[in-house]
């Protein structure tokens, strides 16, 4: 994993070191390696937990190695890179210490009513568990600098770092940058950036992917005499200035403001069941819950104690109080709709989702979704495709049967026409359907 990313990072500095240079034989070799790889895991992109904890082990020793410290974003890439393989890099026998120290019941995978909470890579499609998603975004973000160095440095600055008002602040010097170059085309001092200089210290360099952009921009390293000191320094240098190389510098200045992070998407992993009176029957894994095991230990006795909550004297406030604790404690929700035929369909949804994402996905299933339909929860009440809540407020956490109807009045007219669909869903949740067991 570590040569694997090293391999990748060597080539794109290698083409960020001027204009016209051709990769050697080696770094051609490298490319084919990693085009290969990334062919092999479209599949299974992240690397096995063995191949982790060498990778954590071989990085380890090497930091053993003294060596002179040198300050760019691609070490801090590497770090992050390595800590996160290092904590995703557990031992069975620790994950196993763990759950018997937490005491916490662990359920059958086979009895759950899904398997996990899975996300899609918007830039490679890979389908992940909640544990893959960072590093492989990671890893796909570093792969498209062969592709656009500038888009994915774009991608990095973005993404990689957390502290959006930190990256707000990068943005605008950087941004300053080229607004003084654009401004004074001629002018040499605008055009050389001091490492050392304070401001990009404490504002650009703690900045992940910074570096790289203003790489892509065509700014090179230089060591240059500085006045008043015996020692060069660092520079970056912007050497090109002709009037269109500074019009594509203010385009790329725009996509960098513009630049979001690159987050995984939810997988809402549709199915499609027959009737089934074990509809309401739910059983979740982990994921679902928004609490450490001893949390989840303790709400599991709290649930299994008989509680006459209803003699309590417990004014509205406290009634209210006590269900925003309630919905606190989830981060997902599991829906099922109960359709007019008896099917059932089910998604798994954000517990801060709103309706419209709810009300979007059932007419995204249907043959006729164009048509109106309702929705109605446990006691009767109507959800409204109209209101801007979200389903936890409306108390659909974290697992809940709703019931479908469609608009009765619209539904007499399409069957005077004789246009009524021989079926609910699409042909491709039918040809999954399952019974629910």
């Amino acid at each position: 994993m570590k040569k694997f990313l090293e391999d990748i990072k060597k080539d794109i500095k290698f083409k960020s070191a001027g204009p016209g240079k051709k990769l050697t034989e080696e770094a051609s070799a490298k490319a084919e390696a990693a085009q290969s790889s990334s062919s092999a895991k479209h599949n299974r992109y992240v690397p096995s937990e063995g191949s982790q904890r060498a990778g954590a082990a071989a990085l380890a020793r090497i930091e053993q190695h003294p060596r002179p410290k040198v300050y760019t974003s691609q070490d801090a890439i590497r770090n992050q890179v390595r800590r996160e393989l290092e904590a995703a890099a557990l031992t069975d026998k620790e994950k196993a210490d763990a759950a018997e120290g937490s005491k916490v019941p662990v359920i059958d995978p086979a009895c759950l009513s899904v398997s996990g909470v899975y996300f899609t890579c918007p830039l490679t499609g890979a389908t992940l568990t909640k544990r893959e998603r960072e590093v492989h975004i990671k890893e796909a973000i570093l792969m498209r600098f062969e592709e656009d160095a500038v888009e994915a440095s774009v991608m990095m600055v973005h993404t990689f770092n957390k502290d959006r008002e930190k990256v707000k602040a990068a943005v605008d010097i950087i941004s300053k940058y080229i607004e003084n170059i654009c401004k004074n085309p001629t002018e040499e001092k605008y055009r050389k950036i001091k490492l050392s200089n304070k401001v990009y210290q404490e504002k650009v360099r703690c900045v992940e992917g910074s570096r790289e952009f203003l790489e892509a921009l065509e700014f090179t390293s230089i060591m240059l005499p500085v006045e008043g000191q015996e020692e060069e320094e660092e520079f970056l240098v912007l050497l090109e200035h002709s009037p269109d190389a500074l019009e594509l510098m203010k385009e790329r200045r725009d996509r960098l403001q513009r630049g979001e992070p690159v987050r995984a998407q939810l997988d809402r992993q549709p199915r499609a069941f027959r009737a089934s009176p074990n509809a309401q029957r739910f059983e979740l894994p982990p994921e679902f819950y928004n609490l450490t095991a001893e949390e989840l230990k303790k709400e599991q006795q709290q649930r299994s104690e008989i509680v006459d909550k209803n003699a309590m004297m417990r004014t509205k406030a406290m009634r209210e109080k006590e269900e925003q604790r309630e919905r606190r404690k989830y981060n997902y929700t599991l829906l099922r709709i109960r359709l007019p035929d008896g099917s059932l369909l089910q998604g798994t949804f954000y517990a801060w989702d709103r309706l419209p994402v709810l009300f979007a996905f059932v007419r995204q299933s249907l043959v006729d979704g164009w048509q109106p339909f309702e929705l109605i929860a446990p006691g009767g009440q109507k959800l409204k495709e109209s209101e801007d809540v979200a389903l936890a407020e409306c108390n659909l956490v974290p697992a809940v049967l709703l019931t479908f109807a469609w608009d009765a009045a619209v539904q007499a007219d399409v069957a005077a026409a004789g246009g009524k669909s021989p079926a609910l869903l699409k042909p491709e949740l039918l040809e999954t359907i399952r019974t629910l067991s």
